[in-house]
């Protein structure tokens, strides 16, 4: 059964950093592009990184350009978001996702397989 499963959220000072993991299991981790995507309390869910298939291009939002790196690891079927320089904005419920292709895309309604999301608290 395919699953994804975030871990690493916590609580953070403004300007701290944070790493997010998110471990893939029951599919061919390395076909597929991942990304990050977040809600806010009482907002919708926003697109916030991805990277493709095999590692080699990453994209970003524009609010985490600059402070949050996306990274992959597919021999242990891992995706990781170091997120720097946290700002409490951040504050979210952070989920990857799976996409149905090698390439990243912003709609989330195209991506099929979805974590149950780490909790990211941004305060002083």
């Amino acid at each position: 059964q395919a699953q994804l499963v975030e871990s690493g959220g916590g609580l953070a000072q403004p300007g701290e950093s944070l790493r997010l993991s998110c471990a893939a299991s029951g599919f061919t981790f390395s076909n597929y592009a991942m990304s990050w995507a977040r809600q806010a309390p009482g907002k919708g869910l926003e697109w916030v990184s991805g990277i493709v298939s095999d590692g080699s291009d990453t994209y970003y939002a524009d609010s985490v350009k600059g402070r949050f790196t996306v990274s992959r690891d597919n021999a242990k079927n891992t995706v990781n978001l170091q997120m720097n320089s946290l700002k409490p904005e951040a504050t979210a419920l952070y989920y990857c996702a799976k996409a149905q292709g090698t390439i990243v895309v912003h709609t989330l309604d195209d991506y099929d397989l979805w974590g149950q999301g780490t909790q990211v608290t941004v305060s002083s």
